[in-house]
């Protein structure tokens, strides 16, 4: 059995009593964080009222310090929920990726590169 990666916290930036966020150790850009729940949970949908607050307040807090020490031009959120998605450690964790102009010739629909064909509508 593999051990999960994110129920062994380290490298905490930020936290509180349900979640904690690191930087991203294979950022997308600079500043990339991950906001992770303490608890093992896979997916967002398993994630107690609780627990979103406690990745909300964090996500804010990562937000500050992103924009005083990167200052993107925007950001991208996101969840990956299951190996259809792209999921690839089942332990809920929520992204924050700092955008900045020109990191991509054409960012044009955001998260919908997910999907290449899809992104550009």
């Amino acid at each position: 059995m593999k051990i999960c990666p994110f129920c062994h916290p380290e490298e905490i930036i930020l936290a509180n009593d349900l979640a904690w966020a690191r930087y991203d150790k294979f950022p997308v850009t600079p500043g990339h964080i991950l906001i992770i729940t303490y608890r093992h949970i896979a997916d967002f949908r398993e994630s107690t009222a609780e627990e979103k607050r406690a990745i909300n307040n964090l996500l804010h807090q990562a937000w500050d310090l992103v924009d005083t020490h990167f200052m993107p031009d925007g950001y991208n959120l996101g969840v990956n929920c299951g190996t259809a998605a792209g999921q690839t450690i089942m332990h809920l964790h929520l992204h924050l990726i700092p955008r900045y102009h020109g990191d991509m010739p054409n960012p044009r629909g955001g998260v919908r590169g997910v999907i290449p064909e899809k992104q550009n509508y």
